[in-house]
């Protein structure tokens, strides 16, 4: 059963989530690169608000792997639309 700690962080992550899906397509930008990184973003955001003060759950130490996968595909992405602004002849 999870914790009430764990539940507040799914349900903040679910939450900021919808939220940011519901804005993309309000605003007509929605892609599935940008609702990524807002996502992040928020994951982010939240994985700080909740950390405990004194005691690391063992699913808490879990989330720095499931952080650097997201930094990865975020820099992935960053590098993908710096080539797509680049023009053909610079690299």
């Amino acid at each position: 059963m999870p914790t009430q700690r764990r539940q507040r962080f799914i349900h903040g992550q679910a939450a900021w989530m919808l939220i940011s899906l519901v804005v993309l397509t309000v605003l007509d930008a929605l892609s599935v690169e940008l609702f990524f990184v807002l996502s992040l973003i928020g994951f982010l955001v939240i994985v700080e608000l909740t950390a405990p003060f004194n005691v690391t759950p063992q699913w808490r130490r879990r989330l720095k792997w499931l952080i650097g996968l997201g930094l990865l595909v975020f820099g992935i992405i960053v590098i993908r639309r710096i080539l797509a602004i680049l023009p053909p002849g610079v690299l």
